[in-house]
């Protein structure tokens, strides 16, 4: 691929690049509001926080490049051994390390989903096959004619990213029990459930021994808000697995702080029923006043929303004028130029994004 002209200006595929926004539109970082990256707005708690600062003196030292103590952790809040646990450094590594262990022909993903499926799939060398999602956004049965013998490694994204629509653990079952007759690896990515009230639900953690080609991915970045630390992990009842996605990166994944992070964050009481407490409000509050001003919204259940904008394919560089940063969706699969998401916020700051959006586009709309 050819480098761009100007790097500095380079439109990368995530949310969450202040540092471009910056540059494109000359306001300070700090003077933007960022709805482009799914963070919780309570911020990284205080433990959390104090754990990183304490373990910079241990920074002196290589990390447990097993992540032992962290893994121990884990295994007590998952219900399962240490032994079927491999972190990370982020999702996005693990991921990446899952597809070069296992360097699979073909692979299967929806469309829209996340992105790192495809890129790294495309790294690998796989042939990609999308299954594009009806306009309900909604994964359904017709998904089940998707899984041929042919497919090798299949992602799932639950609630998916960008839409926050989850699917039905009836429905996952299903597509367990087919990917299981053709030895077909599943990838189940959780990394959002944390932000779904009824998450024991939908989380088929309790399904890995049932099930010997699950794994199911997870993530401490957006319910803790420490993106820039980077940690993740992955769940797997096959260990001979895990230990090829380990040898397939650096040794020294995560990081000494992330590590006392990871585990200071376990300890965290009533976090996240804060963070819901929070959350689900706004929620509802954005998505009726969206539909107010004539968007389409797709009923996502996780820490974002997504809409439709039909005749606003600029909405971004508008609000990005006015020091609002939101997540453009046209790089998504299935999704079009008229396509945004945003993240949810403080009541404060989701105010000001909803006055925007009226006072530039919608000025004849009820107030809001």
């Amino acid at each position: 691929m050819k480098p761009p002209e100007n790097p500095s200006t380079q439109q990368l595929i995530h949310g969450g690049d202040r540092y471009g926004a910056s540059l494109q539109s000359g306001i300070a970082q700090e003077d933007l509001l960022d709805f482009s990256a799914n963070i919780n707005p309570l911020g990284m708690p205080k433990g959390v926080k104090q754990a990183i600062l304490e373990s910079l003196s241990a920074s002196l030292h290589y990390p447990d490049p097993l992540c032992r103590r962290l893994r121990s952790e884990l295994a007590q809040k998952e219900g399962i051994e240490a032994e079927s646990i491999l972190c990370g450094n982020g999702g996005a590594d693990l991921i990446y390390r899952l597809v070069y262990a296992l360097r699979p022909e073909q692979a299967l993903v929806t469309a829209p989903t996340f992105a790192e499926y495809e890129e790294a799939l495309h790294q690998a060398g796989a042939k990609i096959r999308f299954h594009n999602l009806p306009e309900s956004m909604e994964l359904n049965e017709s998904f089940l004619q998707a899984i041929t013998a042919e497919t090798k490694l299949l992602f799932l994204c639950n609630p998916n990213n960008p839409t926050g629509l989850l699917t039905d653990r009836s429905l996952l079952q299903k597509i367990l029990e087919k990917t299981e007759t053709f030895g077909i690896w599943v990838c189940i990515d959780e990394c959002f459930l944390d932000f779904v009230r009824e998450k024991e639900a939908y989380t088929l953690t309790g399904l890995l021994p049932r099930y010997p080609h699950l794994l199911i991915l997870k993530s401490f970045t957006k319910l803790y808000a420490m993106p820039g630390l980077r940690l993740g992990y992955l769940l797997s009842g096959n260990r001979e697995l895990l230990e090829r996605i380990r040898l397939a990166g650096q040794p020294w994944s995560v990081s000494q702080p992330a590590i006392e992070a990871g585990i200071a964050a376990l300890k965290e009481t009533g976090y996240r029923e804060k963070t819901l407490s929070l959350l689900e409000p706004e929620r509802d509050r954005l998505t009726q006043a969206l539909t107010t001003l004539g968007y389409s919204v797709w009923p996502g259940k996780a820490n974002y929303l997504s809409f439709r904008a039909k005749g606003e394919p600029e909405l971004y560089e508008k609000l990005l004028e006015k020091g609002i940063l939101i997540r453009p969706l046209s790089n998504y699969h299935n999704l079009t130029k008229e396509d945004y998401r945003i993240a949810i916020r403080t009541p404060k700051e989701n105010t000001r994004l909803l006055q925007t959006l009226q006072e530039l586009c919608h000025p004849q709309s009820p107030t809001l």
